[in-house]
């Protein structure tokens, strides 16, 4: 018999995740642990049980602890119904995260499971420490700052209050060669300067087709690969048809990205990147001078 408990976690969702399991039989307990660059809160909470049932080397009765609504709902109500559809859902669309849930119907089938679930952050001792180990992996996620054929932008930024003076910095590595941009506003705002440090950035990019940008911001990360778009598509509106904050930026940063590949990862303070680190320096001390 063994007893398992997974959690999954993404800062922000979707960017980096974690995915974290306890196994326990009898007296002994594992713990197992990974991560992906570019992931789901959901995704992870199902690598999560994949891998912990695929650890186990010989078919057992498992209790498997979750603190996943996404998870309870798809075991209990929704696979079934994929299944016997083809994998599609009530509205005729592919199910999201098929793939994972292929796999997870696949690792099942060697075992006898019951299924339980915990409510999230209730004081339960193992459901928070697999939340702790889930989170702890972002941390060790691999970052590709190392590929050669692509430049390398990471940025920072700082304010001094909600509004007021503000220094932003970019430093751009393209081949051998590394430049430190930065620059500073007398009244700003931290969004903006991320937003500035970012176009600087990919503006000083010369040659390289596919460029790789790391920013603290989840407000950066999400506009330019989830949101930008949509406003392109508006005039440059919100769904609600207000004007676009930072509108002047936002539209330098989509004139930067033409004809590049412009992958951007969330990278905050606790992956300590050395290239991230001197760029939040200079930014504070721009926003010092």
């Amino acid at each position: 018999m063994v007893t398992i408990y997974t959690d999954g976690a993404c800062d922000p969702n979707p960017g980096p995740g974690g995915w974290a399991a306890i196994l326990i039989s009898g007296d002994s307990q594992k713990e197992i642990s990974g991560g992906e660059i570019d992931t789901t809160n959901n995704r992870m909470e199902l690598r999560a049980v994949i891998e912990a049932l695929r650890d186990i080397k010989l078919p057992c009765a498992v209790t498997v602890w979750s603190d996943s609504e996404y998870l309870r709902q798809g075991i209990t109500s929704w696979l079934p119904k994929w299944q016997e559809s083809g994998w599609r859902t009530r509205g005729n669309r592919p199910v999201a995260n098929q793939d994972l849930w292929r796999e997870l119907t696949g690792v099942m089938q060697t075992h006898d499971i019951v299924w339980n679930w915990v409510k999230g952050h209730s004081g339960h001792i193992l459901n928070e420490r697999a939340d702790k180990l889930a989170r702890s992996a972002i941390a060790f996620i691999d970052l590709p700052v190392n590929e050669a054929d692509a430049a390398h932008v990471f940025t920072g930024a700082s304010c001094a209050g909600p509004r007021g003076p503000g220094g932003w910095a970019a430093l751009v590595r393209e081949g051998d060669q590394e430049e430190i941009l930065f620059g500073r506003e007398l009244s700003t705002t931290a969004n903006r300067m991320q937003v500035v440090a970012a176009r600087e950035g990919l503006i000083a990019v010369t040659s390289s087709e596919r460029v790789h940008v790391y920013t603290p911001s989840d407000y950066v990360q999400k506009g330019a690969s989830m949101w930008m778009r949509g406003w392109q598509l508006r005039d440059w509106k919100t769904k609600g048809g207000k004007p676009v904050k930072n509108v002047d930026l936002w539209q330098a940063v989509a004139d930067a990205s033409v004809d590049r590949e412009v992958i951007w990862h969330v990278a905050k303070a606790h992956l300590r990147l050395p290239e991230s680190v001197r760029a939040w320096q200079m930014a504070s001390q721009a926003t010092r001078q």
